[in-house]
């Protein structure tokens, strides 16, 4: 597969596959590129509707110029640990925001989320996230309250009374039944409904499908994540086969 960024003629390419309909893995078949790729291109320029090849191409090459004037005058105040390399880190940052954007997370939110997850310690404050995405703090602060509220972050005071904003392992716990129950007010309306359409009919028997169904899962779900908590504190290496 060919390596390096995508040219404006392979971008045409993905246009026209959005065009003609293809799902992301035929256009990168046909493009000998990864699935990633074609993916990640897509959802940072557009979305599958709203994707242009020439202005992508333009967004990329802005892109690009921004980031070597930030590693030209900000490269010293933000070194990467453990002999990482700076330009694979910041790849794989980008493929991390791509897969939360296509889970459903608008772009900042998920640029924020993917910055928080591969830092070692796992938070930063506003001014740091501030620093490392080039956005403005009320963007920052905009994405915090999303994600808080959806329980993929938290909020903490360090010991200089600063705010800072946490992933740890227990926010994937907290999400999951976060999820689980968010169906248990359509599963309860659903059931109402049942008894105003007459029980029997075709659309209270498709009411009643829809909160037996989903009663099923996130119960399911809730007791999955009990059993599985105990993953969330075991250290790679050591978790029994």
């Amino acid at each position: 597969m060919p390596g390096g960024r995508l040219t404006q003629q392979e971008r045409q390419q993905i246009a026209v596959g959005l065009a003609d309909g293809l799902a992301y893995a035929e256009i990168a078949r046909r493009l000998e590129r990864p699935t990633s790729t074609v993916t990640r291109e897509v959802m940072r320029n557009g979305g599958p509707t709203g994707y242009r090849a020439d202005l992508a191409h333009r967004a990329t090459q802005q892109r690009t110029h921004r980031s070597r004037q930030a590693a030209s005058s900000g490269a010293q105040a933000l070194p990467q640990a453990h002999g990482r390399d700076a330009e694979a880190v910041r790849d794989y940052q980008e493929a991390l925001t791509t897969v939360f954007m296509t889970s459903g997370l608008p772009k900042m939110m998920a640029r924020v989320l993917g910055c928080l997850y591969t830092t070692d310690t796992g938070s930063l404050t506003a001014s740091e996230l501030a620093q490392r995405l080039q956005v403005s703090p009320a963007s920052i602060s905009k994405a915090i309250t999303f994600l808080a509220g959806l329980d993929l972050v938290r909020r903490e005071r360090d010991e200089r009374r600063r705010e800072r904003y946490v992933v740890d392992d227990d926010l994937w716990y907290q999400s999951i039944i976060r999820s689980a129950r968010s169906n248990d007010e359509f599963i309860e309306t659903a059931r109402q409904g049942v008894g105003i359409l007459g029980r029997g009919t075709p659309a209270a028997n498709r009411l009643e499908n829809a909160a037996r169904f989903l009663d099923f899962v996130s119960e399911a779900l809730i007791r999955a994540a009990e059993q599985g908590r105990e993953v969330l504190y075991t250290r790679t290496g050591t978790a029994p086969e």
